[in-house]
């Protein structure tokens, strides 16, 4: 099984990290949320995290 992450285009707020990543580990994507908003929140690296993978994380289909 060849699984590869992609931004998601039916699950997002803002870039589609969380859905993203939530399809990719099959697990639901407030969970992820509200992992990236404690990371924001304790020590700033969620903000840094995120917008890292949104450069980055290709989108589906190209």
């Amino acid at each position: 099984m060849n699984k590869k992450f992609y931004l998601s285009e039916t699950d997002k707020k803002i870039g589609g990290v969380c859905g993203g990543l939530a399809e990719y580990f099959g697990i639901d994507s407030l969970i992820l949320r509200l992992i990236f908003v404690a990371l924001i929140i304790g020590w700033g690296t969620g903000l840094l995290l995120y917008i890292l993978l949104w450069i980055l994380a290709p989108k589906k289909g190209l």
